[in-house]
């Protein structure tokens, strides 16, 4: 999904928008892709065998989150969350080159037609549209075929250079997908998730889901939360604060005077964003 959001937070908010989705600098990818010396890229491990997790995002640390448009790189903060098939190698080693951490987002909970792999994905696990132009939820009790094209799409993330990966859609289990998910299901599949980022050396965090938060929280190094304040559920986000991981947060419809001191007063790290996801942000 460029420029997505769960399916809670947008039903919630009632609010609906068709994200164009753009190309950035994709095209210079290739030459400008970095050597695996300079790009952090890990060297070739047996399968199942974890690499080293070389970051660890700490409670309270500022972010940019943007995920249309070509990304603008001028935000004073230490991470950044892109997407990871409409940018470039490029466009990562910049932002290293300015001090930053870099957030691979993929979408692992839905298909999405325009993406270059979309082939790749059978129609048994395409289920029900999940109200998003172009995107159906995926059948995430077929690990087996599931998994191998995360696989692929962090293999991206790692010859980019990113340091981390935001899978979406991790709670597909709590809507209507088509499929009998359920519960025990989702836990799988995003412990699946979870172990494959680790496997490239990647830190991964746990997008909403925030039923799983106690079961899961051992498996991410931080969180991504849609409108946790707009909900009254940010006090479910705790168990990864006390766990000294950071908990990225952001709200689309309330002012930053409604969620702000409660977010501090959590160790949240809270800004208000555009639905469509695209440059502005209204920081705490």
């Amino acid at each position: 999904m460029t420029a997505r959001t769960s399916l809670a937070a947008w039903t919630g908010a009632a609010l609906l928008v068709l994200v164009g989705c753009s190309n950035g600098d994709t095209n210079d990818d290739q030459a400008a892709r970095p050597s695996p010396t300079s790009s952090g890229e890990q060297a070739p491990r047996e399968p199942g065998e974890r690499a080293t997790v070389k970051w660890q995002p700490r409670p309270g640390t500022g972010w940019q989150w943007q995920l249309n448009g070509r990304v603008d790189t001028s935000f004073d903060v230490p991470v950044y969350d892109i997407d990871g098939f409409d940018n470039s190698a490029k466009t990562v080693a910049g932002l290293h080159a300015d001090g930053r951490k870099v957030i691979c987002y993929i979408n692992a909970g839905a298909w999405e037609d325009w993406r270059p792999d979309a082939d790749a994905f059978p129609e048994a696990v395409r289920g029900k549209g999940n109200g998003w132009e172009g995107e159906r939820w995926l059948d995430i009790r077929q690990r087996d075929t599931l998994l191998p094209l995360m696989a692929k799409r962090m293999d991206m993330c790692v010859e980019k250079g990113f340091d981390a990966v935001e899978p979406d859609l991790m709670d597909g289990y709590r809507n209507r997908t088509g499929f009998p998910l359920t519960a025990a299901d989702q836990l799988a599949y995003n412990r699946g998730l979870s172990k494959l980022a680790h496997e490239r050396g990647l830190a991964v965090g746990l997008k909403n889901d925030l039923d799983q938060i106690p079961e899961l929280v051992d498996d991410f190094e931080f969180a991504v939360n849609e409108e946790c304040a707009e909900f009254g559920e940010c006090a479910k986000l705790t168990p990864f604060i006390k766990a000294n991981k950071a908990v990225f947060h952001v709200e689309y419809t309330l002012p930053t005077d409604r969620f702000c001191r409660t977010a501090k007063n959590l160790g949240l790290s809270s800004m208000r964003k555009r639905l469509d996801l695209d440059p502005w942000r209204d920081a705490c």
